[in-house]
């Protein structure tokens, strides 16, 4: 049955009680002058008062967390329990926003912070101080089943039964995937044309989403499904919803986990839609509040130069968080700019190949609380950091790459120090754009310069080029003796 919500939106859900988590956890508007508050039962993806994003915040004195972090590591013990098993709902006194038997899990977050000397030696750190958090081993095959876990378990504690997002692919994949599985609620995609990999389009189809293809890139497709899920009453999934950055900001848990909870010197991570910088800021900044830990890392945030909205206007034109107070001006004259040249966002990483982050505010913030940077990286870069990654045994896709590349710049321009202990955010999993890998590593030029010489990739610095031979034992042996 219809009903209108208290925003005036319609919904195919009815908002049920959270029990007694509606005291100790609310909705509350990111700007400091504004602080509108709303509950966790409502579903909203901005604030009423003046359009802000919203977060999600807890009553910490209240609810009593942990007072230390290695209060987590007894939920080891205890992996045949889901929650326990999720490297997301393992940290749910962290972000108790729902009922313990309302959370929805598939296993998510079961992921690695590996260390790399091949890569170490590549960026020009100290062997062991290069970390790569490698998001590939979820479930979908990307970091977005972090914050989907959470953003479907509010979704389902309101009793949502649609739930859509716009998407490079990923994100759409992960929604996908989490209907699939459980059977609560129908996903609804939508898609740019020709920006979307094959890898990672054929998951949503496969998990039998209904895609809706338009034309246009993510941005387009990004306004389209607010207006479509406001119009329809469908849950949003997108990043910017609070609740989603909830889940996302557990990778940052298992950072510290995995470094036996000492905080790290940086944390390097790709700048797309700036869910995942926004989500590590708040993780970082709660953990300092309720005092598990006693410094933040600092964070850097990497664009692809095809989508470098953030770059241009943090390092450019100045803008910053300023205590909530942003300058608009400067972001809305920077788009109108765009939109003047019709400028769109390109580049082979195409999980962020956005132009208009939604959530660049949050991610003002995290610089803020981060004391944080902002690079922007070539293709070409990227490419070749994909490539050592993948020497060293963890296949990513071409976004992920931008951390690896962010760091090399970095430490060329004296920013990261040789000694310092840096994370790199890998989001997903090499097969999510296998056609760019082979591209990179293929000795048909036609290939090459079809797919990557568009984009302004003039050579594959560290191709691993197949050896053509006859279908000659003799020679085959030979080829084996000369090329191993």
């Amino acid at each position: 049955m219809l009903a209108a919500g208290r925003c005036g939106i319609v919904r195919e859900f009815r908002a049920i009680s959270v029990v007694t988590l509606t005291d100790v956890a609310f909705q509350r508007c990111i700007v400091p002058a504004c602080g509108a508050t709303y509950g966790v039962d409502e579903v909203r993806v901005a604030c009423d008062v003046c359009g802000s994003l919203l977060d999600v915040v807890y009553d910490w004195e209240r609810l009593k967390p942990p007072d230390k972090l290695s209060f987590f590591e007894t939920k080891w013990s205890r992996r045949y329990e889901p929650l326990s098993l999720s490297g997301v709902w393992r940290f749910y006194e962290l972000l108790p926003f729902a009922p313990r038997d309302r959370v929805v899990t598939i296993g998510e977050g079961q992921t690695l912070l590996q260390s790399s000397p091949g890569v170490a030696k590549y960026v020009g750190v100290d062997g062991g101080e290069l970390l790569l958090q490698y998001e590939g081993l979820n479930p979908s095959g990307s970091f977005k089943d972090n914050g989907m876990s959470a953003a479907f378990t509010h979704a389902h504690t309101i009793n949502a039964k649609r739930a859509a997002c716009a998407s490079t692919g990923n994100t759409s994949a992960s929604l996908a995937l989490y209907c699939s599985v459980t059977k609560l609620m129908r996903a609804v995609i939508f898609i740019g044309s020709g920006k979307i990999s094959y890898g990672k389009l054929s998951q949503a189809l496969d998990f039998g989403a209904l895609t809706m293809q338009i034309a246009g890139d993510f941005d387009d497709a990004m306004a389209r499904v607010k207006e479509v899920s406001s119009q329809l009453g469908i849950y949003l999934v997108n990043s910017v919803n609070p609740f989603r950055l909830e889940g996302q900001k557990t990778i940052m848990f298992r950072v510290l986990e995995a470094l036996r909870w000492e905080v790290p010197d940086w944390i390097v991570v790709p700048g797309g839609n700036l869910g995942n910088s926004s989500a590590f800021g708040k993780a970082f900044a709660e953990l300092k509040e309720i005092g598990l830990i006693d410094r933040v890392p600092r964070l850097a945030v990497i664009n692809a130069k095809g989508a470098d909205t953030l770059y241009e206007l943090y390092e450019n034109r100045g803008l910053r968080w300023n205590g909530g107070q942003i300058d608009g001006a400067i972001r809305d004259d920077y788009y109108a700019e765009l939109d003047a040249a019709e400028k769109r966002a390109s580049t082979i990483a195409s999980a962020i190949e956005i132009n208009r982050p939604v959530n660049l505010e949050k991610c003002l913030r995290a610089l803020d609380t981060c004391d944080g940077v902002v690079r922007e990286v070539t293709d070409q870069q990227i490419l070749d950091a994909k490539a050592q990654v993948g020497a060293g045994g963890l296949g990513c896709e071409p976004a992920s790459a931008a951390s690896v590349a962010g760091a090399k710049l970095l430490v060329s321009q004296g920013v990261i120090a040789p000694s310092d202990r840096v994370v790199c955010v890998l989001t997903g999993h090499q097969l999510k754009d296998p056609t760019a890998t082979v591209a990179y590593h293929t000795t048909d030029q036609d290939q090459f310069n079809r797919v990557l010489g568009s984009r302004g990739v003039k050579r594959a610095a560290f191709a691993n080029r197949a050896v053509a031979v006859p279908n000659q034992l003799d020679e085959i042996v030979k080829a084996i003796q000369l090329y191993s």
